[in-house]
């Protein structure tokens, strides 16, 4: 082997090994993605990790002397023909107090359709203290052609909300579950995983 052959070996196996790290640290990047994602959701309120509680936990003292103002808003995305919308559009909540506010879906297609609402809360530091006890989230929902439901979503938002927040957003979006049939109404179906946040399942009735 020449001089130039050996300086041409030993080039190669160096960035052998160079791509062999890149390729490990890639793969330990990836693997690290789940367990980050997760701790986004946590702290911004994304995906409906803002805090899933059972009634019997959700009982605390109620703070008389502190008022937060809870809105509500809601759409159903591209590929899901309903409509979707809060009855209300914001109330005022003591913190401790269990609060119910219900939101209308009307399927507008002439066929049967399963769709499955992700939440989020803002500002994302609410997001922690914004215990959900009963929501249409956590379930897919399947409507019937033209069928319309109240879905009712129980609440409560605990004392240890920061002092500075005064107002919490609480938002949804709903999507199409079935890939073709979001493609045949212009849009996209949620894509796999995004619900794993509530193990979603089809249901037929709200609640829970």
């Amino acid at each position: 082997m020449t001089a130039d052959q050996d300086t041409r070996a030993v080039a190669n196996r160096r960035l052998a090994l160079k791509l062999a790290a890149v390729a490990v640290a890639m793969f330990g990047f990836g693997y690290a993605l789940s367990p980050m994602y997760d701790l986004m959701c946590q702290a911004f309120g994304l995906n409906g990790k803002t805090g899933r509680i059972e009634a019997q936990a959700a009982v605390q003292p109620v703070d008389m002397n502190r008022t937060v103002t809870v809105e509500f808003t809601g759409l159903a995305t591209s590929g899901l023909p309903w409509e979707f919308k809060p009855l209300v559009k914001k109330l005022e909540a003591h913190p401790g107090e269990t609060m119910e506010v219900k939101y209308l879906v009307h399927n507008l297609a002439q066929e049967e359709i399963t769709g499955q609402a992700i939440p989020s809360v803002a500002p994302g530091v609410s997001a922690a203290h914004f215990k959900k006890i009963e929501c249409f989230c956590f379930t897919q929902q399947t409507l019937k052609p033209g069928e319309t439901r109240e879905m009712p979503v129980r609440f409560v938002v605990d004392a240890g909300l920061d002092k500075d927040v005064h107002t919490i957003t609480l938002s949804y979006s709903f999507f199409n579950t079935n890939k073709l049939s979001a493609q045949k109404y212009g849009g996209e179906a949620l894509a796999q995983g995004d619900d794993h946040a509530h193990h979603a399942h089809p249901a037929t009735a709200s609640g829970g």
